[in-house]
């Protein structure tokens, strides 16, 4: 059997269900207007690095587990004294998601890695950047189930953006809401 009939469970979803509900929100005359998710970007700063390049490579594996492909550090971009860096240093992780990849990794962050997170009610609303793009930070690694704990030797965080086709704040809002983000509020000022 092949894999290229696979769709995963959030874009079907999101033609069946989000497509429809936003048009009829917003007014769109064309299925081409109504925004969509482009690209989701993983990215992590290693703490620690400049001392420990070693941290780098258990980071970029870490990222890897995570996102389903494959991670690249980051380089420093010039030197600062102060913190002993150098330029084109090894300085964090990060990941560019699309495609198939990109539901499949939304789909286990809000279904599984979110609902992990001890005292959670939600992610924030406030976290879009003007331009329907959304950052959402991830203060521990190890809520993702690809993470085994045991062997984990330093805990990161992450910053995870959604990067949508919207125009607007509000647009962006409605469609990861109506995507599965558990937002804390149900109505934003957008």
């Amino acid at each position: 059997m092949s894999t290229t009939n696979y769709i995963p469970r959030l874009q079907k979803k999101y033609r069946e269900e989000v497509v429809p509900a936003l048009m009829e929100k917003f007014h769109y005359t064309s299925v081409m207007q109504v925004p969509r998710l482009l690209k989701i970007c993983l990215n992590q700063g290693v703490n620690g690095a400049v001392n420990d390049k070693k941290l780098v490579d258990v980071a970029v594996e870490e990222m890897t587990r995570i996102a389903g492909q494959r991670a690249v550090p980051t380089l420093a971009k010039k030197d600062i004294s102060n913190f002993k860096l150098r330029r084109n240093m090894p300085i964090g992780v990060r990941v560019t998601l699309r495609g198939v990849r990109m539901y499949e990794f939304m789909d286990r962050l809000i279904s599984i890695a979110l609902p992990r997170v001890r005292d959670f009610r939600g992610v924030n609303e406030k976290s879009f950047d003007g331009r329907g793009n959304y950052t959402l930070g991830i203060t521990e690694q190890i809520i993702f189930p690809e993470i085994d704990i045991d062997k984990v030797s330093k805990i990161n965080g992450m910053d995870i953006t959604f990067v949508t086709s919207a125009e607007t704040d509000e647009e962006a809002y409605e469609l990861l809401r109506l995507m599965g983000m558990p937002f804390r509020n149900i109505n934003p000022k957008a």
